[in-house]
């Protein structure tokens, strides 16, 4: 069976439905006033490495990329890869670009090595900026 997406792409996915969210967002709680608190964070008092994505969309959806920045800067990559996956998948809709090639262990370790890392780097970020630790 082929695989549709890669990785980085199903990322990229994730990172447009986040985007749509993110415009949806703030009238919903308008409308509503019920919003998600964090569980990490609700029950522990301990921000998790995603703590402030919403946030963070939400002011790069409005244009406010620095504010963005200051509330989760690992909002920019997935903004990046929400970029590139919309035209990408285009190109392979009509068959402009073949389906992707699975990565190899050591490239599929790589990655998750950098991925985790980077979550790591990220929630040092997060616990500096709102005092912990």
């Amino acid at each position: 069976m082929p695989r549709y997406l890669s990785v980085p792409e199903r990322l990229g996915v994730f990172g447009l439905g986040v985007g749509a969210a993110a415009a949806a967002w703030p009238a919903t709680v308008s409308a509503t006033g019920v919003a998600l608190p964090c569980p990490l964070r609700w029950l522990t008092g301990v921000p998790c490495p995603a703590c402030g994505l919403t946030t963070a969309s939400v002011a790069l959806v409005r244009g406010d990329v620095a504010g963005s920045v200051a509330a989760n800067p690992a909002v920019l990559a997935l903004a990046a890869l929400a970029l590139v996956v919309g035209p990408l998948l285009g190109l392979r809709a009509i068959g402009a670009l073949p389906p992707p090639v699975p990565w190899s262990q050591r490239a599929r370790r790589h990655l998750g090595w950098g991925l985790g890392l980077l979550a790591l780097a990220n929630w040092a970020c997060q616990l500096n900026r709102l005092g912990i630790g």
